[in-house]
């Protein structure tokens, strides 16, 4: 396995853009800051929740600041809307990273470029992003999961990194994890899953193209982002050790995919090797 050690930052910085779920009433807690709620908050445009992911991460190193993108979630300005609403101008945005193919990750991708307006952006994706891919269910229903659209992110001006690997951006401060070793006998993808080939559909469990994104904090520990962990959440935790050498994992930032009766027999063994890891 390829190794690549982030250079440790002083500070890491994780805004959710987009999630299945918002609580404008939520309060804030330690250490998670939420949107402050206006007095006449009626009458202002509030944040948006849908079946999708992104996150901002902002890394400080000796009083510098860059950041990431992570996703883009699945509406077409549901990221946009969000930022406009935190009031979040990302003058500092150097990358975006696709943690995999699925819609709900990327199909915000052309309207966040088109807002940006910074032709030569780089695009960090696995190459089986590009994958067409359908859901079928145990019930019979199909999902379509189209890949990115290259011919959109080209008219955007998109740089497009394609990397199976693990790579490093932001001055070496920031690790994509690139394809996640499967390790443990419990995580076994996403069994519902296939892909387009010359000769019609084939299985395709394993998303390979899932990938995470991590950090190094000084003093503390790895912070591993990652969206669906369609790897496994123990997969993705032992994939970071593996790959930094760091074994202390500060903070797990992200999605589970642990619901429905496939996922939901997997919890307990889940929880008890996050125990184990301790983040």
């Amino acid at each position: 396995m390829e190794q690549a050690s982030p250079v440790p930052v002083d500070v890491a910085d994780v805004t959710v853009l987009v999630d299945t779920f918002v609580d404008v009433l939520l309060a804030s807690t330690e250490p998670a800051r939420r949107a402050p709620l206006a007095y006449e908050w009626s009458e202002q445009d509030q944040l948006r929740a849908e079946h999708g992911f992104a996150l901002l991460l902002a890394v400080q190193r000796g009083g510098k600041t860059q950041s990431i993108l992570y996703d883009a979630g699945l509406g077409r300005d549901t990221a946009v809307h969000n930022m406009d609403v935190l009031e979040i101008r990302p003058t500092d945005l150097r990358a975006v990273v696709l943690s995999h193919g699925h819609a709900d990750h990327h199909t915000g991708l052309e309207g966040m470029f088109r807002r940006l307006g910074r032709p030569g952006m780089p695009l960090v994706l696995h190459p089986d992003a590009w994958r067409d891919r359908r859901i079928v269910f145990p019930t019979g229903t199909e999902i379509h999961m189209p890949p990115p659209s290259r011919a959109d992110l080209a008219a955007e001006g998109v740089e497009v990194v394609e990397e199976r690997g693990p790579s490093l951006l932001l001055e070496g401060t920031v690790l994509v994890s690139g394809q996640t070793e499967r390790v443990t006998d419990f995580e076994k993808g996403f069994p519902f899953q296939d892909a387009r080939t010359d000769d019609g559909w084939e299985p395709d469990p394993w998303i390979w193209d899932d990938q995470s994104v991590i950090v190094n904090v000084r003093g503390k520990g790895l912070v591993v982002l990652s969206s669906c962990s369609h790897s496994g959440a123990i997969n993705v935790l032992r994939n970071a050790q593996r790959v930094t050498g760091v074994t202390k994992i500060h903070a797990f930032v992200g999605g589970l995919h642990l619901t429905g009766g496939l996922f939901e027999p997997i919890i307990p063994q889940t929880i008890t090797e996050l125990v184990a890891i301790g983040p």
